[in-house]
């Protein structure tokens, strides 16, 4: 007997399919990525909305479920884009079917987590339609062209980001101000891109730096600013010797310049670092009113390099031996070896004792206690 085969032909997309369920209504998202900074922008965000709330409406076999949309300053890093990682949380939620954006980069501009979202939403049978490059994730060919494109979205935020860092470096280079931080003491004119002395302020910063310079530790001099109720740059009423120390360092109080102080690392994952000569800094002498002299500045400089000395070759963690934050601090020296004496606690039981110690490098670790 003859074998009869009925051919029954495919219907339907895998784009249809839900959660491994046939659906004759797609559930759909919409995904924007807009600025809201302006009143242009504004409307190009309401522009956004109208057109997918009339894309949808136009489909009978579609729904509109949310219009997503995100500031466009986060595109490189979805982790930051709140409306995004709503969205993704609602297809895990099974509230969607598929999503519409207009492009690969305004879905992510990182290769990376272009296919980590898609495959995710994959496994759940929820689709990416990128209109500009006409991709349904769902397809067999969708991953491919995903692949390709998305790197070439990502090679051009990288282009970007050179060509920007290129852009600042000139400036800094030409003596301009790039990025200003709030700064004790000077207020800055986003205007005309100058920074003023702030009187009132600028008397905490000589105060700062009168009491540095005459012996007194960061610690005893946080805590006579936070006993005498002023405030820190960001309003703050509890000073912490790391800030009063930070003002010390600063070069603006004598009225120089520095820039290029950190840098970001890549423009994908935007880690900044510390600048200890990875890339170019730039320094402009007088570039705006001093707060202290030359002559202060530099001898307080001098003073922080002593400590900075001291605490490497006897301090005790990082405690600042010249602290003064004990009436007996940088006064007391070992009988033994001529190293400086540090307080430390210890906690064998209850009440709390205290020993002063010495650790030095000559001796190899080995403690000398000597009892209190």
């Amino acid at each position: 007997m003859a074998l009869e085969v009925e051919v029954i032909k495919a219907s339907r997309k895998i784009s249809d399919r839900n959660a491994g369920k046939l659906s004759d209504v797609l559930r759909v998202a919409p995904y924007a990525r807009v600025s809201t900074d302006t009143e242009e922008q504004l409307s190009s965000y309401k522009s956004q909305v109208a057109y997918y709330t009339d894309l949808v409406s136009k489909r009978s076999d579609w729904v509109l479920v949310d219009i997503y949309a995100d500031e466009a300053i986060t595109g490189t890093q979805v982790t930051k884009r709140e409306d995004f990682q709503r969205m993704i949380n609602d297809c895990m939620d099974g509230k969607i079917d598929m999503i519409i954006t207009k492009s690969i980069s305004r879905f992510a501009r990182n290769t990376l987590d272009t296919l980590k979202y898609v495959r995710m939403l994959k496994e759940k049978n929820i689709a990416v339609h990128f209109e500009d490059e006409n991709i349904n994730t769902l397809t067999m060919d969708g991953e491919l062209l995903l692949v390709i494109l998305s790197s070439v979205a990502q090679q051009e935020v990288e282009n970007i980001s050179a060509n920007v860092k290129k852009g600042l470096k000139m400036k800094m280079k030409r003596g301009e101000l790039v990025g200003f931080q709030s700064c004790l003491g000077y207020d800055y004119d986003v205007n005309t891109k100058q920074i003023t002395v702030n009187q009132e302020e600028a008397e905490i910063v000589r105060y700062i730096f009168e009491r540095y310079t005459s012996g007194i530790g960061a610690y005893v001099i946080a805590k006579e600013l936070t006993e005498a109720g002023h405030k820190t740059k960001y309003g703050r009423v509890e000073w912490q010797d790391t800030t009063v120390l930070g003002i010390i360092k600063n070069e603006k109080y004598k009225g120089d310049l520095l820039q290029g102080k950190t840098f970001t690392v890549d423009p994908i994952s935007k880690r900044r670092l510390d600048n200890y000569g990875e890339e170019d800094q730039f320094y402009v002498k007088n570039h705006h009113e001093p707060i202290v002299s030359e002559e202060v500045f530099e001898k307080a400089q001098d003073i922080l390099h002593r400590r900075g000395e001291n605490r490497r070759r006897g301090a005790i963690g990082k405690r600042d031996k010249y602290s003064r934050k004990f009436a007996f601090s940088s006064k007391l020296e070992c009988a033994f070896c001529g190293s400086n004496l540090s307080r430390r606690n210890w906690h064998s039981g209850t009440p709390q004792e205290g020993d002063l110690a010495v650790r030095d490098s000559h001796e190899k670790g080995e403690e000398i206690l000597l009892s209190q």
